[in-house]
C-alpha cells in the first residue's frame, strides 16, 4: 500500500459514543494510564497512585445463537442483531486500591491467569484482576521505566526461552529453581509450576539494562514466581518498547532499534529527524505487526522492523494509538480518528473534547478485534461501541452511498469477517436500489457481480422454458431498438434482456 492522502473523510460510521465516566466523582485526581480486558473490565491508573476498576455491564442479547441466521435477513430486518451487537447499559465503579504515592504509569493485564502488573515509581506491583488480594511489591526490580509483554505470531516463529539460565539479579531460590526445573513458592516449598512461557514473559527496561522476566504460576495456588531469564545492555533514553516473537523494538529520541532476545545483539532500524516528535510504538494485535510513529506518519513493520503494507498519514502526530479490527485509532486535541490499515483512508472523525484539554490515551482489547474502545483524558473516560457491520452496511445503503458500501463489504470479505454469500447479497441489494432509481446499466452491473442473483428475481415472469410472456419480452426488446438506444446484457449465459440506456 502506498502512502495515501487522507484529507477526505468518508461517511462510514464504525464506532459510536456509548457513555462517559467521570472519575472525579470518586477521587480528586487525574488519569495517567488505562487498560481494557476482554471481560469488559476497565483499569484506570491515577496520578495519585491509585488503581481503579470499572465494569461495563452488557444487556442480554435476544438471540443467543444468531450465527444460524440467514445473512440476507440481517439486512432485511432493521431490528436484527448479531452476537456482537450488545448494547452496553452502564459503567459501574467496582473498587480501588492504593499502589503508592506516585503515579500509576502502566497497567499490564494477564487475563489468562487473572493477574495485573502495575508500574509505579520505578517498581512493579502485582495484584489480582478483581483487586481483592493485597498488592504485592516485586522488590528485586528497581528503577523500572518500561515493561511490555511478549507477543507471539506463531509458535514456529518464537524461540523457547525456558532454557535460559542467566539469572543475574535473581534470588538464590530462583537459581535453584532454574537448576531443578521446579517452582519455589513464597514459603520456600518446592513444587511444580505451570509454565506460561510466551504468555507470561516480559521485557523490562531498568536503567541501562533490558531484562527478560518470566512469571510462573503454581497450579492450584495463588502464588507466583518471577524469574530473570536474561539481562542485556540497553540504550539510554528509551521512550517506548514492543516485544514480538524474538525481536524487542525500542524507540528513543534518536530513533528505533531492534534487540534479539536470544543473542542480545542490537541494530538500528532507522534514525529520526533532528526535529521530531517523541517515538511511539503500537503493536497491531490482529496482524501481529508493529506501527512505528514518525511525527504524523505511522509505518507498519514486521517483527524485524522492515516496512510491510505501507504507511498511514495522520493529520497530526497523535498522543496515543489504538486498534479496532481493520482500523487504526489515533487521538489528539479532543478528536478521535479512524484510519483503514490497508487503504490508509480516514474513515471517521469523532470529537470528544476541546483542544488543550490535555494528553489523551486510547485503550483497546488485545485481540485487536474487540467491541469496545476507551479514550481517557486527564479528567474523564469516553467509551465507544463498535457498530456492527450489518448496521454499517444498512446505514450506507440508506444514504445511497453504494461505493462505500461495496468497499466495506469487500474489506470484510478480504478479512474473512463475512461470507461470499453476503457480498453477493449486498451487490444484489444495491442493484435493486439502482434499478428503482432508473439507473439500469449500473444496476445490471451489480446484478452481474452477485453470484447468487437469479434472473427470475428481477423479472419473475421470465421462466426457464419459452412462454408467451418471455416471447413478448423478446418482441418488445426489438421494438425498443427502433425507439431508444438499447444494450443487450448476458447474465452468465442464462438469459438475455434488453434495457434502455437511461441513467
Amino acid at each position: 500500500m502506498a502512502t495515501t492522502n487522507t484529507d477526505t473523510t468518508t461517511t462510514r460510521t464504525v464506532i459510536e459514543p456509548l457513555l462517559t465516566f467521570d472519575p472525579t466523582l470518586h477521587f480528586h485526581t487525574s488519569i495517567k494510564s488505562i487498560a481494557t480486558s476482554s471481560q469488559s473490565f476497565i483499569y484506570l491508573g491515577t496520578s495519585s497512585g491509585s488503581l481503579l476498576l470499572l465494569s461495563i455491564n452488557p444487556d442480554t442479547p435476544n438471540d443467543k445463537n444468531p450465527s444460524t441466521k440467514d445473512p440476507k435477513s440481517t439486512l432485511d430486518d432493521p431490528n436484527s442483531t448479531l452476537d456482537f451487537d450488545i448494547p452496553f447499559r452502564n459503567v459501574s465503579f467496582i473498587k480501588s486500591v492504593t499502589i503508592g504515592d506516585s503515579a500509576v504509569e502502566t497497567v499490564l493485564l494477564l487475563d489468562e491467569i487473572g493477574k495485573v502488573i502495575v508500574l509505579s515509581d520505578g517498581f512493579l506491583f502485582l495484584t489480582d484482576s478483581g483487586l481483592v488480594q493485597p498488592v504485592k511489591k516485586l522488590g528485586f526490580l528497581k528503577g523500572v521505566s518500561f515493561i511490555t509483554k511478549r507477543v507471539k505470531s506463531s509458535e514456529s516463529e518464537c524461540s523457547d526461552l525456558s532454557g535460559f539460565s542467566s539469572l543475574e539479579g535473581s534470588s538464590a531460590s530462583s537459581r535453584i529453581l532454574s537448576r531443578l526445573g521446579g517452582g519455589v513458592r513464597g514459603n520456600g516449598v518446592k513444587d511444580s509450576v505451570q509454565k506460561g512461557e510466551g504468555d507470561y514473559v516480559f521485557a523490562v527496561v531498568a536503567g541501562k539494562k533490558l531484562m527478560l522476566i518470566e512469571l510462573r504460576v503454581v497450579p492450584n495456588d495463588k502464588e507466583v514466581d518471577l524469574l530473570v531469564l536474561k539481562e542485556m545492555q540497553c540504550i539510554d533514553g528509551v521512550k517506548t518498547i514492543v516485544w514480538i516473537n524474538d525481536s524487542i523494538i525500542v524507540g528513543t529520541v534518536i530513533g528505533y532499534s531492534l534487540f534479539s532476545c536470544i543473542t542480545g545483539q542490537s541494530g538500528v532500524i532507522f534514525t529520526l529527524p533532528d526535529v521530531s516528535s517523541l517515538p511511539f510504538l503500537k503493536l497491531l494485535w490482529k496482524e501481529k505487526k508493529v506501527l512505528l510513529l514518525v511525527d504524523n506518519v505511522g509505518i507498519i513493520a514486521d517483527e524485524h522492523g522492515q516496512p510491510v503494507g505501507g504507511s498511514l498519514v495522520f493529520r497530526k502526530g497523535p498522543d496515543s494509538v489504538g486498534e479496532l479490527a481493520s482500523y487504526v485509532i489515533v487521538v489528539r486535541d479532543g478528536k478521535l480518528e479512524l484510519y483503514h490499515k490497508k487503504s490508509g483512508d480516514r474513515v471517521q472523525t469523532v470529537s470528544f473534547g476541546s483542544e488543550g484539554s490535555g494528553p489523551c490515551i486510547v485503550a483497546d482489547e488485545e485481540s485487536g478485534n474487540g467491541k469496545l474502545v476507551a479514550v481517557a483524558t486527564p479528567t474523564k473516560v469516553i467509551f465507544y461501541r463498535r457498530v456492527p457491520t450489518e448496521e454499517q452496511i444498512k446505514d450506507l445503503l440508506r444514504k445511497k452511498n453504494f461505493k462505500e458500501a461495496v468497499s466495506l463489504v469487500e474489506e470484510l470479505k478480504s478479512d474473512g469477517e463475512i461470507s461470499n454469500e453476503m457480498l453477493s447479497f449486498v451487490h444484489a441489494q444495491i442493484g435493486f436500489l439502482l434499478l428503482f432509481d432508473l439507473h439500469f446499466e449500473e444496476a445490471v452491473n451489480h446484478f452481474l457481480q452477485s453470484e447468487t442473483m437469479q434472473p427470475s428475481e428481477i423479472f419473475p415472469f421470465i421462466m426457464r422454458d419459452p412462454n408467451r410472456w418471455s416471447l413478448l419480452v423478446c418482441v418488445y426488446s426489438f421494438i425498443l431498438q427502433d425507439l431508444f438506444p438499447c444494450q443487450y446484457l448476458l447474465f452468465d449465459k442464462r438469459w438475455l434482456i434488453c434495457l434502455p440506456l437511461v441513467s
